[in-house]
This record gives C-alpha cells, structure tokens and sequence, in this order.
C-alpha cells in the first residue's frame, strides 16, 4: 500500500507515520500545496495512492481544498470512483462543519478524530480494504 500523510502537526504526522509504516510506503505533506504536488507526481509516475490521511485545518491551502484538487486530478486523469485514493480526513470535534463539507462536498471516504491512535486507525484502513 502507497499512503500519504498531509499535516501541519509534526506530532500527528509522525504518530501516523509511525503507525503506518507497518504497511505502507509513505510519503509525507506539511500542507495542501504539497499534498497536490505529490499527488500529482503519483498520478504521472503511475503509482498512485492508495490511502491519503488528511488534515482540514492547515495553514495556506487547507485540506478541503487539497482534497476538491485532488479528486479534481483523479477526474481528469481518468481514475474510475472505484478505484480513487482512500482519503480518512484526520480532524479535531470542533470541526463540525469543516468535516461535513469534506464527505459532502470534497469527496472525502472517511474521518478520525484526533489523537490517531493504532488500533482506531488498523480498523479504518481495515474497513476500507486496504489492508
């Protein structure tokens, strides 16, 4: 499994890199314009990803946007909704809104709350058929 991980955080981002690492190569974003920069690099170098953990609320280009981009790039780049990356939006209880709007409006597949712990984030990508 290829995954992204795209947060401001360095804690989260390294707690989740700890954790799937396990089962996945991972590449790391600190912000949305890197997470569509990678994405896109993925898309051209035919090796997509197979799961993004997204955070919403980022400095600059905050995850919804990444997340409209990204699903954007799939679209044109012919990448059937069946086989789209798996995007776990990773997000605070306070983000009510924001977290509404990834699932209806960005195309988001699921969420976790933060802190990430293993076992909640094995069960998700699990879930998912990931792994």
């Amino acid at each position: 499994m290829k995954a992204l991980i795209v947060d401001d955080d360095f804690y989260s981002r390294n707690m989740i890199h700890e954790i799937l690492r396990q089962v996945a190569k991972c590449d790391i974003a600190v912000d949305g314009e890197e997470a569509i920069e990678a994405f896109r690099r993925s898309l051209l170098d035919n090796e997509p990803y197979d799961l993004i953990c997204l955070d919403l609320l980022m400095p600059g280009l905050d995850g919804q946007q990444a997340l409209r981009e990204i699903r954007t790039l799939e679209q044109e780049n012919g990448v059937s909704p069946l086989s789209e990356s798996k995007v776990i939006v990773t997000t605070m209880l306070a983000d009510e809104k924001e977290t509404h709007d990834a699932f209806f409006l960005g195309g988001a597949t699921s969420y976790l709350v933060k802190p990430i712990d293993e076992e909640k984030l094995m069960g998700e990508i699990k879930s998912l058929g990931l792994i």
